[in-house]
């Protein structure tokens, strides 16, 4: 049962845009990434820290902008609006999620579909649908492309069983493995939650990923023997044996489960670093479209 090294493959993304921010700084150029967070919420503020600290170690220009709890729609949306128009700054993501006041699908809609460097705007997903390498994708679904691709793990001809179906990582997911290429051709199928006898269909995958948001959801009757499983989940349980109060742990029974399996993602250690590293790519890509370069594939580095 070999682990996939979330940490290490991560690290391999991060020093091919530590090059490619290099390569624009020849010419001037600084890629400029803004993180706008909203509220208090503990795991969006670690996870602004990590983003913020990735962006400076690799050079980036970063705007962090912290906003009180009880921030309106419309001063978010000037702060989008700013973001829009200032030219050193390639990629926005607004962090999710937002306090109930904010439109979450209107910020989107809001933010210039050229610096949407998360890939939730409604122009990025449908080049995506339409595969037009264009748009940008989504950064976890992006992220675990890329795991398989850096694992050897064949995706042609094989059964991927997505389950969940969020416009964050379940359904941008089985766009990406249905694309021609490394890391796509596969016949994908997607469940839930709610999907009737779900044990019987992820028992059929070849490659299982896990996005349901629900710790230890998917347990050894869910898994075949030899199966490969993504677990893009991370969620926060109560360990009072831990500093902290809590531990972190994915949607698969991960002790129960990681024998079966022909390799696994941890949690931590596997999907998350990922995330945070295609977001830096995509936002690279951003300032090399701004000049005109020639880009790549986010998945394929």
């Amino acid at each position: 049962m070999p682990l996939i090294d979330g940490v290490a493959i991560a690290g391999k993304v991060l020093e091919e845009t530590k090059a490619r921010v290099a390569a624009l700084a020849a010419r001037g150029v600084q890629p400029g990434l803004a993180v706008v967070l909203v509220g208090e919420d503990p795991a969006s503020r670690a996870y602004v820290r990590s983003k913020d600290k990735q962006a400076a170690a690799l050079g980036f220009y970063s705007v962090k902008k912290e906003l009180a709890a009880d921030t309106t729609q419309a001063e978010l949306l000037r702060i989008v609006e700013d973001l829009n128009r200032d030219a050193k700054v390639h990629g926005i993501l607004v962090q999710s999620p937002p306090p109930p006041q904010i439109d979450e699908a209107a910020i989107i809609q809001a933010i210039n579909p050229d610096k949407d460097v998360d890939g939730f705007h409604p122009t990025n997903v449908a080049k995506l649908a339409l595969d037009d390498p264009t748009g940008f994708v989504p950064c976890t679904p992006l992220g675990c492309q890329r795991l398989l691709i850096e694992s050897g793990i064949e995706t042609t001809g094989r059964h991927v069983v997505i389950v969940g179906r969020s416009m964050i990582v379940g359904k941008p997911m089985a766009l990406l493995l249905l694309r021609r290429g490394p890391g796509g051709d596969a016949t994908v199928t997607i469940a839930h939650s709610r999907s009737r006898d779900l044990p019987a269909i992820t028992r059929q995958a070849d490659i299982l990923i896990a996005a349901v948001g629900r710790p230890r959801f998917l347990g050894r009757d869910h898994v075949r023997e030899g199966a490969v499983v993504i677990d893009v989940g991370i969620n926060r349980v109560p360990d009072p044996s831990s500093p902290r109060g809590y531990k972190l742990v994915g949607d698969v029974d991960y002790e129960n489960v990681a024998s079966l399996t022909a390799a696994i993602t941890p949690v931590p250690g596997g999907v998350g670093p990922m995330t945070i590293a295609m977001l830096l790519a995509n936002t690279v890509t951003a300032a090399e479209r701004a000049l005109g370069l020639p880009t790549r594939d986010g998945a394929l580095g």
